[in-house]
């Protein structure tokens, strides 16, 4: 019996795990190669005693690259890998060979991957398309041989170029989920719900606030083999902007959503009221975002009836295309496509 608790225990514990594998930031610190040092070497042969400089030059020292990959969807795999360091370059060689370069460290990202520089803030590049490459960190330049130093009144020189020393520091990687509509709403407004009813996807769903701990992607199927990307983020209380809930972690990603659908339940008291507080902390969050298409879905609609529908549709904010949709009816969702792909368009 003791062994079944522990095997119990362990299964737990692996699915807690599991639930966590969603990783959106990173803070690494970074360092390339250093070039590697030209070579002093004066040519000496059994015929030739006293014969001219002919050092190579030093390697490139390897760069840090991040290649953006389609097959990552979280940075979860640089979570406990804290420090990348690139190979120095080989210095430079007799008879003007010249060193090896320092092997390049690629880190693979997913498409959406902010790379910004963790002591001033600045962004320095967005992983926006599948196989792009970007420098985080470039190799130091190998240093010239003696022999790019000779002349006319200096056929024997000495000296070498030393090596170019690489570049170091803390960089963050922030994912911003790429979507062509995400979801915004207050915990157990039935998102979750909405996102398993209409794409594949199996999010966490239960009957409390904030069922949804991490962001969770789906393929809505329209017609002709047409589709769009749905983003469901955790839910988002009133003053989030300040760090309250836990819908601040998730902001970003609806950051890249061509749409926002809002979506309020019906048992809302104030469906207008509910819609601007939304929109207000998505205004103190970043301005930008009151740019994008909006649409408005009441949720859970098998609730009330006709009567209670026409009344709520009566006090809807003016101007954001609406409609009423049941997930567990399965009532609305046609229209709901239709009417996100109509906007998409």
């Amino acid at each position: 019996m003791q062994g079944l608790w522990l095997h119990k225990d362990r299964f737990e514990k692996d699915a807690t795990m599991a639930e966590s594998n969603f990783i959106d930031y990173v803070k690494i610190f970074c360092s390339s190669g250093h070039g590697g040092a030209g070579s002093t070497h004066l040519h000496r042969a059994k015929y030739v005693p006293k014969g001219g400089p002919d050092g190579g030059d030093g390697g490139r020292g390897g760069h840090i690259i991040l290649c953006a990959d389609k097959q990552l969807w979280t940075l979860i795999h640089l979570k406990y890998r804290k420090h990348v360091k690139a190979e120095a370059g080989a210095p430079g060689g007799a008879a003007l060979r010249t060193g090896r370069n320092g092997e390049d460290i690629r880190i693979r990202v997913p498409i959406g991957t902010v790379a910004a520089d963790a002591e001033t803030g600045k962004v320095l590049h967005e992983m926006m398309e599948d196989g792009e490459e970007f420098i985080l960190c470039r190799g130091g330049r190998g240093g010239l041989g003696n022999n790019n130093f000779k002349s006319a009144t200096m056929q024997t020189p000495r000296f070498a170029q030393p090596g170019e020393e690489g570049q170091e520091g803390w960089f963050t990687l922030e994912l911003k989920l790429l979507a062509d509509v995400g979801l915004v709403g207050f915990p157990n407004a039935g998102k979750s719900t909405l996102l398993s009813s209409v794409t594949a996807a199996r999010p966490k769903i239960a009957d409390y606030a904030f069922t949804t701990l991490e962001p969770n992607l789906g393929i809505v199927e329209y017609y002709d083999d047409k589709s769009f990307v749905m983003a469901d983020i955790p839910g988002i209380i009133k003053g989030a902007h300040e760090g309250r809930g836990i819908g601040i972690r998730f902001l970003r990603h609806i950051e890249r959503n061509s749409i926002l659908l809002f979506t309020i339940s019906c048992e809302e008291k104030d469906i207008s009221a509910s819609y601007e507080i939304l929109l207000d902390e998505l205004r103190l969050y970043n301005p930008e975002l009151l740019v994008k298409e909006r649409v408005l879905a009441i949720t859970k609609c098998d609730l009330i009836d006709g009567k209670k529908q026409k009344k709520i549709e009566a006090a809807l904010p003016a101007g954001v295309p609406y409609v009423f949709i049941s997930s567990v009816g399965r009532t609305g969702l046609k229209e709901l496509k239709d009417l996100l792909w109509k906007t998409l368009n």
